[in-house]
């Protein structure tokens, strides 16, 4: 079936703007593909639609204006969102200091049938369903109809936690467009985990239907839902699984990881390091849907043995699903790509070759004669870090694929890496390696980059050539640039500082601050102008 409207009262909308924006956006004549309305104090109100944007007026915003809605929309709540009656449309409140409403966001709210047809078979399998994807990539909708579905065509008791009355709409009775499904409103967003509970203790039902699940009571009191028996199917603001593992808040949702110590027999075994990442429990929900766009997804039928694939590093089961424009939904397993090796500590297999590729973002090795280097035929090396970052190391280690491991003690080791000063101050431990004809290689500075070039020079690697090559000839200012985001990473994440703004950059460097700070689940923002254009790092 294609996918069409049922209603979005797009009219009910427009008649609670300013008459000037509400006849604009009229007379541009694009409302299907209308998004949201935009109005900030001071600023041109500006009409946002897919695929572009639209100024509706160019007289400022005023204070005059923003009251005029407020007077002819619901009330806001503590999330600061409010409603139309009747309708699902969404409008969203920006205050000042002093609590005054000095913005407004007017999302339009659609009620459509047929999205629900490139997931159905997964939702007539009554397994718990988690729908990720990016804000505006269609979650809502998506599980407003999965919930009518259940509700009017499998005949299901499905009832609706809706805790900013966006599933449903704003107002007593609920829109049309949950079907039979039943709709418990959520007084105050920080309650949604105890409504959640109480409707399964009080109103039976076979499905609950959650939207944005984001805090660690919320996911706990999904878990209790799932373990009575009940099919969940909810929503995670995210952009792939591989996201939501490395969420300490949201890991749980797919089981959830731990690191695990294995003895020396099934190390050797398993052809792993001794300590390794496992799935900690049972995945709460079994399905996972990664929303990429309207018509576009990636289902892994499989939470469980996705996640395991993944900490093994592994190609995990998955299939893309997209709609074509006549409404019929394709199939086809993909391979996905590799993921950041670092982020998943991936272990080794027998021979010391690494399971999982680092893809796009990790250098490519040659060797001495110009050619591609995957394996590496130089005898392997065991590595004793003296003053030197275990874990930056491991990581250099497994971007670089080369046959090293690190150990404990220094008559094992077969090389000493250490760092110019401690190297200065000649230890007692660094003057025994040397005595024993150890080589000792010195360090600048304590980052992934100069681990990984030392490595380059211990088994004759002729360059790392990453995959877009930095538009300067001066190293040393990146492995500055990455030296200083590793100490900014440190301080917000121990809570020595709420954010940190950095030297400014180039947009090559700017691009690996970002990559940093989203590995360590941190978020990033350019600012500013070039050539003063830098990047903040905060929580």
């Amino acid at each position: 079936m294609a996918v069409t409207d049922t209603s979005n009262d797009i009219q009910l909308l427009l008649a609670t703007l300013p008459p000037a924006i509400s006849e604009a956006i009229r007379k541009a004549n694009d409302q299907d593909n209308l998004l949201e309305i935009v109005m900030d104090l001071g600023r041109l109100p500006e009409a946002r639609y897919r695929g572009h944007e639209l100024f509706l007026s160019d007289r400022e915003v005023t204070s005059e204006d923003i009251q005029y809605v407020i007077e002819r929309i619901g009330e806001f709540g503590e999330d600061n969102r409010a409603g139309i009656p009747r309708t699902l449309h969404r409008i969203s409140g920006i205050r000042n200091r002093r609590g005054v409403v000095i913005g407004l966001t007017c999302r339009v709210g659609r009620a459509v049938y047929g999205t629900v047809d490139i997931i159905r078979d997964l939702v007539e399998t009554g397994q718990s369903i988690l729908l990720l994807g990016k804000p505006g990539t269609g979650k809502t909708t998506l599980l407003r109809e999965t919930a009518r579905v259940l509700g009017d065509e499998l005949r299901k008791r499905v009832v609706i936690v809706d805790t900013s009355n966006e599933i449903a709409g704003d107002g007593d009775i609920p829109h049309p467009g949950i079907g039979r499904a039943r709709r418990m409103q959520v007084p105050r967003p920080a309650e949604q985990h105890n409504v959640m509970i109480e409707a399964v203790e009080n109103h039976m039902p076979e499905v609950i239907v959650i939207d944005e699940i984001g805090t660690e009571l919320e996911a706990a009191a999904a878990r209790t839902i799932a373990e009575r028996g009940v099919q969940l199917v909810g929503t995670a603001h995210g952009n792939t699984l591989d996201n939501l593992m490395v969420n300490p808040t949201l890991s749980d949702l797919v089981g959830g990881i731990q690191a695990v110590t294995l003895g020396d027999e099934e190390a050797r075994r398993r052809g792993t390091q001794k300590t390794v990442l496992e799935r900690k429990a049972p995945p709460t929900f079994s399905i996972l849907v990664e929303i990429q766009s309207w018509d576009r997804v990636m289902v892994y039928p499989d939470v469980a043995a996705a996640v395991d694939a993944i900490l093994r590093g592994e190609d995990p089961p998955c299939e893309q699903r997209f709609r074509d424009a006549n409404g019929v939904v394709h199939r086809e397993p993909v391979r996905r790509a590799p993921i950041d090796a670092p982020a998943f500590g991936l272990r080794r297999g027998r021979g010391g070759r690494e399971q999982g590729q680092m893809g796009g973002s990790g250098p490519r090795l040659r060797d001495r004669n110009g050619s591609a280097s995957s394996t590496l035929t130089m005898p392997p090396q065991r590595i004793f870090p003296f003053g030197v970052s275990r874990n930056r190391l491991q990581s250099a280690i497994e971007r670089l694929r080369v046959p090293a491991v690190i150990v404990r003690d220094l008559k094992e080791a077969t090389l000493v890496m250490t760092l110019k000063n401690y190297y200065r101050q000649s230890s007692q431990q660094l003057r025994q390696a040397e005595e024993q004809g150890v080589p000792v290689y010195v360090l600048r500075n304590n980052t992934i980059t100069q681990m990984e070039r030392q490595l380059a020079q211990v088994f004759q690697l002729r360059e790392l050539v990453d995959d877009e090559p930095a538009p300067f000839g001066n190293d040393s200012v990146v492995e500055e640039a990455l030296l200083e985001t590793e100490q900014a990473i440190t301080q917000v994440i121990n809570g020595e500082r709420n954010a940190v703004e950095l030297t400014p950059r180039s947009s090559y460097i700017r691009r690996l601050q970002h990559q940093m700070a989203d590995r360590y689940n941190l978020r990033s923002e350019s600012r500013g102008d070039d050539p003063n254009r830098r990047v903040k790092i905060f929580r």
